[in-house]
C-alpha cells in the first residue's frame, strides 16, 4: 500500500513543538538545532528515535520533509494477521522506485528516480514506534525549504491537514533512545566545550564534545545506503549477517523470557538442524507458536531478514570459512582480543597496529610449521593421505575430522538415476540431545561424467572442503582421489610460493621501472620465505642480501 503526502505549498512560519522526554524529566523545545552560522536546522531522523504513536512518527517525518524539500510516501505497512493493528512501516521519499513498465508510455511526467531516502519504523515492546533504519541522502535535486500539506493519520485512518489557518501547533512526543546522544540528540553540539584536537594546524578538524557520537549516528544513517552501493558497484558480492553474532545475542535478547532454555534449544535446532527451507519454516513457526513469542520484536526482525543469515537459505553462496553452519563453528572478530566497547579511539589505533603485527607473525609461523612438518594420519583412507601432503596444518585438521566421521555414515544408496546424474542417500548416526543416538538422512548429488559432488549440507560452500557425506559417495563410486576442483589453492601449504612462481615472468620490459620493481620484489620474497625456515636458512638469506646490496652499491660507484 502506498500513500503520498499532499501538494507542495509555500513555506509558512508554523513550528511543530516537540515534547522531548527521558527518564525522570520532561522538557519542551522547538525541534531545531542552532548551527554554526546561527541558522535553525530541523533535527534529522536518527536510528533509535521513538514516538508515542504511528501518527507522531508519520507527522514528524513529514515535518522533516517540509524543511528539506521533498514529499513523503508510505512505501509499506505491516499489520498483524488476526487484527488490523499496524506494527511496522517504511516511509520514503516520493521519488523512491521507478515507473512500472506498463506505465512507461503514459504522458505523465516521470518523477521517480529510485531515491534511497527513507525511514523504517516499528512498534516495539514499550508500545512506542522506534526508527530502526534511516537513510537521509537523496539522488535528486531538492526544492527550497517548502511547506507540504502534511496529512495526519488518525485512528480511523482518515487524513486531516496538520497545519491550517485555524489549527494550533501540534505536539509530538519524542523519546530519546540509547543510540541518540544525550547531550545533543545525535547532532553536533556547537556550543559544547572543545576537547584537545589531534592537530593544531588551522586547517585540521577540531573535535568537540558529542562529535564521536554524531559520527557514529552518521555511519548508522549511511548503512543496510552502503548496502545498496555494494550491490551496485560489486554486483557479484552478497551482503549477509554473521550468524555467530546472532547466536551470541540470544541471552541478551531472549534471556528474560519464560522458558528461556527451551526457547534457546529450539532456536538452535531450527537454525542448525534443518536442511531444507520448508523444514526451517515449520520449525520456526512451531517455536514462536509453542512459546507464544510470535510478536517478539527481535525474533520478528530476524525472521523478516532470514534469507540473509539462516544457513538453509545460504547454501548456494560460497563462503570458504567466512560463515558458519554448525554449532561448533564459531567466528571470532579479529580485534576481539585487543579492544572492547570502552576502548578509547587513540588506544584503538595503537592496538590496531599491534594486532596486525601479531597476526602476520602467527601466519608466518604457521606457514613454516605446515611446510616443515608432516601431519599424523588417523585412518587408512586415501583421501586423508592425499590431502595431508597438500593442505596447511590448520585446514587439514578440519578436513581430517570429516574423514574420521565417514565411519559414522552408513547405507549409501541410490535414490534417483538420470544418466550420469545420480542422487544418493547417506545415513549418519548422530549423538542427539541427552546423548541419544539419532539417524539423519543426507541427499548427495553426484555426476559421474564431471566428477561433481554436492551434499545438501553444503559443507564445501560454507567451509571450503568436502563433507563426510560427499566423501562417502566418492568412495562408493570407486574414486580414490578428491577431484582437483575441490582442493582450493588458498588451503595449500605451498600456495604463497606457487603464487610467486606463477606470476614471475622472465620476459619483462627492463625499461619499465614498475616491471623491474615487481620482478625484484617477487624474487626477494622467495628468498624471505625460504630464509625463515630455520636459523641456518636465516643466516644464509641475510648474508645473500648483504652481498647483493654491496654489489648494487658497486654499480653506483662505477657509474660515478
Amino acid at each position: 500500500m502506498e500513500e503520498e503526502s499532499g501538494n507542495i505549498g509555500i513555506v509558512q512560519d508554523d513550528v511543530v513543538s516537540i515534547t522531548l522526554q527521558s527518564e525522570g524529566n520532561r522538557e519542551e523545545l522547538d525541534f531545531y538545532n542552532i548551527v554554526a552560522d546561527g541558522r535553525k536546522e530541523f533535527v534529522a531522523p536518527a536510528v533509535g528515535m521513538e514516538f508515542e504513536s504511528y501518527d507522531d512518527a508519520y507527522n514528524y517525518y513529514n515535518c522533516y520533509a517540509k524543511e528539506v524539500g521533498f514529499r513523503v510516501r508510505v512505501k509499506n505497512s505491516w499489520f498483524k494477521r488476526n487484527s488490523k493493528e499496524k506494527y511496522g512501516a517504511v516511509l520514503c521519499c516520493s521519488s523512491q522506485g521507478f515507473k512500472r513498465i506498463k506505465d512507461v508510455n503514459r504522458l505523465r511526467k516521470e518523477t521517480r528516480t529510485g531515491c534511497p531516502a527513507m525511514i523504517r519504523i516499528r512498534l516495539v515492546d514499550s508500545r512506542r514506534w522506534r526508527i530502526l533504519e534511516a537513510t537521509l541522502e537523496h539522488n535528486h535535486l531538492l526544492g527550497p525549504r517548502m511547506y507540504k500539506t502534511i496529512k495526519t493519520v488518525e485512528a480511523d485512518s482518515k487524513r486531516k491537514s496538520l497545519f491550517n489557518s485555524n489549527a494550533e501547533g501540534q505536539t509530538i512526543k519524542l523519546y530519546k533512545a540509547v543510540v541518540i546522544d544525550s547531550s545533543d540528540t545525535g547532532c553536533l553540539n556547537t556550543s559544547a566545550k572543545e576537547t584537545p584536537s589531534f592537530s593544531n594546524h588551522h586547517n585540521q578538524l577540531h573535535l568537540k564534545k558529542g562529535d564521536a557520537q554524531a559520527i557514529y549516528n552518521y555511519l548508522c544513517h549511511r548503512s543496510q545506503t552502503l548496502q545498496s552501493a555494494i550491490s551496485e558497484v560489486f554486483p557479484r558480492s552478497l551482503h549477509r549477517y554473521g550468524i555467530s553474532l546472532i547466536m551470541r545475542k540470544i541471552p541478551e535478547k531472549l534471556g528474560g523470557l519464560r522458558n528461556y532454555d527451551a526457547i534457546r534449544k529450539t532456536f538452535a535446532k531450527a537454525v542448525y538442524e534443518t536442511l531444507k527451507v520448508g523444514e526451517f519454516e515449520a520449525a520456526w513457526g512451531q517455536m514462536v507458536q509453542q512459546h507464544g513469542i510470535a510478536n517478539h520484536e527481535w525474533l520478528r526482525s530476524l525472521y523478516e531478514d532470514r534469507v540473509r543469515w539462516a544457513p538453509v537459505y545460504l547454501k548456494d553462496t560460497f563462503f570458504a570459512g567466512m560463515s558458519t553452519a554448525r554449532p561448533a563453528d564459531i567466528l571470532h572478530p579479529f580485534f576481539e582480543k585487543y579492544v572492547h566497547k570502552q576502548t578509547p579511539l587513540k588506544e584503538f589505533f595503537d592496538k590496531y597496529e599491534l594486532a596486525l603485527h601479531k597476526k602476520h607473525k602467527e601466519e608466518t609461523l604457521s606457514d613454516i610449521e605446515s611446510r616443515s612438518s608432516s601431519s599424523l594420519l588417523k585412518t587408512k583412507c586415501s583421501f586423508e593421505q592425499q590431502l595431508s601432503k597438500i593442505y596447511t596444518k590448520e585446514i587439514f585438521q578440519k578436513f581430517q575430522l570429516e574423514v574420521e566421521e565417514m565411519y559414522s555414515c552408513f547405507s549409501t544408496t541410490q535414490l534417483h538415476v538420470d544418466g550420469p546424474y545420480i542422487i544418493f542417500l547417506v545415513k549418519e548416526r548422530l549423538l542427539g540431545e541427552g546423548n541419544r543416538r539419532e539417524i539423519r538422512d543426507y541427499e548427495v548429488y553426484y555426476n559421474r561424467g564431471s566428477a561433481e559432488v554436492r551434499c545438501i549440507c553444503s559443507c564445501f560452500n560454507f567451509n571450503g572442503y568436502l563433507c563426510r557425506h560427499a566423501l562417502c559417495v566418492l568412495n562408493f563410486n570407486g574414486v580414490e582421489e578428491i577431484p582437483a576442483k575441490y582442493i582450493l589453492s588458498r588451503w595449500k601449504k605451498e600456495y604463497k610460493r606457487l603464487y610467486v612462481i606463477d606470476h614471475a615472468n622472465n620476459t619483462i620490459d627492463i625499461n619499465d621501472r614498475i616491471q623491474r620493481f615487481n620482478q625484484l620484489y617477487r624474487s626477494a620474497l622467495r628468498v624471505v620465505e625460504e630464509g625463515v625456515i630455520s636459523i641456518d636458512h636465516y643466516s644464509s638469506a641475510s648474508q645473500a642480501f648483504e652481498e647483493s646490496l654491496n654489489r648494487v652499491h658497486n654499480v653506483e660507484e662505477k657509474q660515478e
